[in-house]
């Protein structure tokens, strides 16, 4: 089969996107080596991350040849670029397909990872949000079928899109294969609560801080904050210095998969009290470390840390500072948890389920758009 994938996240972001483009990669590489994967992206950003997509055997590098370059190439002129190579289906890997995809008669898969412009529509701007809008639109409307990252994406999916169910498809999103291996023994010398992710007002670290502050002194720990922002991160930086709290907040902007697995594996306790994610995937990271978590009991995350983390409500701070104490209570219980969580993580996101996941999508669009072309 060759596949034909929007590869510009790929090749351009090293962040949530550009993470799933390559691990999907990477999983179907891994389970179908026959399968021929083409990347099609406007520029490229070679790196060690990026490189080795453009030598391995089953990859094809696309890029602009002609006098269409950029945006224009991606949108207008890809698919003209698809059918000269024979793909039998297309991948939109984040939110979008490119104009002619039916008139040539490929097949087309979407996925949508969250619809948070909707949902909280004052992170973005208003030029954006429309911007956005147009795009998933477009892409539900003309993909053969959907993938979902999630449940909770799924039904957001169908609540402001109001697609067909019936083309509608939950696979999980697979993380770096680094966190499958088996972690090594913690050192917990110095212990301390982790969060890993952007520093805005839907990730709520401000809920965070403010349960810190609220449980006792003798039992509180530091927190390690993995993540940048702007606005928001500023006034969580206030409270933290308004509320004496300063040294005992480390931040870092950023952290490679190896400093991250060590942090995961290291910490107490992860926290995660997220309002809305699509899928949660800094959760499934933790869990796979055996790092007991605690998070969020709406949207897509109690999907992503399973039936042994701590569950709590974003919106209530003293929820989140009594699982705080919960887990902060009890080594026995954070080393269950751990272990449990380590145990439905490996078997819900393994990257051979996920991939076989994928596949059957794939061959499902194939085999129904076979009887409508």
């Amino acid at each position: 089969m060759k596949i034909g994938f929007d590869a510009k996240r790929l090749f351009c972001n090293f962040t949530g996107l550009g993470n799933h483009s390559r691990t999907t990669i990477d999983i179907l590489g891994a389970e179908y080596p026959e399968t021929q994967m083409y990347l099609y992206t406007p520029r490229l950003t070679l790196n060690p991350t990026t490189q080795p997509y453009t030598t391995r055997r089953n990859c094809h590098l696309r890029t602009p040849q002609g006098m269409v370059k950029g945006s224009l190439w991606r949108t207008m002129a890809v698919s003209r670029e698809a059918q000269r190579d024979g793909i039998d289906l297309w991948h939109g890997l984040s939110n979008e397909l490119p104009m002619g995809l039916k008139s040539r008669h490929i097949p087309s898969v979407v996925t949508i990872h969250d619809v948070a412009f909707h949902t909280f529509p004052d992170m973005y701007h208003r030029h954006d949000r429309m911007i956005y809008d147009l795009k998933w639109r477009y892409a539900c409307r003309n993909a053969d079928q959907i993938i979902a990252i999630s449940q909770c994406t799924a039904r957001d999916i169908v609540k402001y899109y109001g697609v067909d169910e019936r083309k509608l498809n939950v696979v999980y999103q697979p993380v770096n294969s680094i966190y499958y291996q088996e972690p090594t023994t913690p050192n917990r010398k110095h212990p301390y609560m982790l969060y890993v992710g952007s520093v805005n007002s839907r990730k709520n670290l401000m809920g965070v801080v403010q349960a810190m502050a609220s449980i006792p002194e003798s039992v509180r720990i530091p927190l390690v904050v993995v993540g940048d922002g702007g606005a928001y991160k500023r006034q969580v930086m206030e409270y933290v210095e308004s509320h004496r709290l300063t040294s005992m907040v480390e931040w870092r902007t950023a952290a490679s998969h190896d400093e991250l697995r060590s942090l995961y594996t290291d910490a107490t306790l992860f926290v995660y009290p997220s309002f809305y994610e699509g899928f949660g995937l800094p959760v499934v990271e933790a869990s796979l470390c055996k790092c007991p978590v605690l998070t969020s009991s709406i949207s897509s995350l109690p999907e992503a840390a399973g039936p042994h983390a701590v569950l709590v409500d974003p919106y209530d701070n003293s929820d989140i500072a009594r699982g705080m104490m919960k887990l902060l209570d009890s080594h026995e219980l954070r080393e269950q948890i751990g272990a449990d969580s380590r145990r439905y993580a490996m078997q819900t996101f393994s990257p051979s389920v996920l991939a076989t996941n994928l596949m059957n999508v794939y061959h499902k669009t194939i085999n129904r758009t076979d009887n409508t072309f």
